[in-house]
């Protein structure tokens, strides 16, 4: 049986993932695929354990480094490996390129630490393409106000934002063929028509 693709959504909180997250499942089923929604942290019983303690507990970033890596472990092991071995597609919302953005870019961990993880949990374990929603954190921010009850990392200041996406674009920048970049202050039918024109590729 042919593989199943893995596609992940990354971006800044307040980026628009969310919306594009439900119109990419619908275009995805629409074809006729079996398609698995999930998200990080979390994804299984004890992934959605540990995103609760993430989002919420203080915590040092070392431990919270660790944890996503927990999560994720446990995710790719229990739910996204096994879907993709039965020709399922996973879609999800955040996976390893958000730790490097978020804990490294954010945080300010030595990449060389994370990457000692990924070798680790993921053995090269990459997801076949990720799409950036691109936006400054002023927009982000704005967005983020209007949404719901902001937990522990919707709570950060705009600097730290403005890392996280800078470490984002340099992911973005060092793996062209699999991070497609969307700007993400587009109107949501342009968007629509730029996602159109990615998953035509796969």
């Amino acid at each position: 049986m042919k593989p199943g693709k893995f596609i992940t959504l990354e971006g800044v909180d307040g980026a628009g993932k969310s919306t594009h997250l439900d119109y990419l499942t619908d275009k995805i089923r629409s074809q006729g695929v079996e398609l698995v929604v999930t998200r990080e942290p979390g994804g299984t019983p004890l992934g959605e354990k540990l995103r609760t303690l993430l989002l919420n507990d203080p915590m040092q970033p070392d431990t919270e480094l660790m944890l996503m890596y927990a999560a994720r472990a446990e995710h790719v092991a229990g739910l996204i490996k096994p879907a993709l071995v039965r020709g399922a597609w996973v879609l999800s919302d955040r996976f390893a390129d958000a730790s490097y953005a978020y804990q490294c870019g954010g945080r300010g961990i030595d990449a060389a630490r994370l990457e000692s993880l990924e070798i680790w949990t993921l053995s090269g374990f990459k997801p076949d393409l990720t799409l950036l929603f691109d936006v400054s954190p002023e927009v982000a921010e704005a967005r983020r106000s209007q949404a719901r009850a902001a937990d522990r990392f919707e709570q950060e200041q705009v600097d730290f934002f403005k890392r996280v996406r800078e470490a984002y674009l340099h992911r973005a920048e060092r793996e062209p063929g699999r991070i497609k970049v969307i700007d993400a202050s587009h109107s949501i039918e342009n968007i629509r028509a730029e996602l159109d024109r990615i998953m035509e590729s796969l």
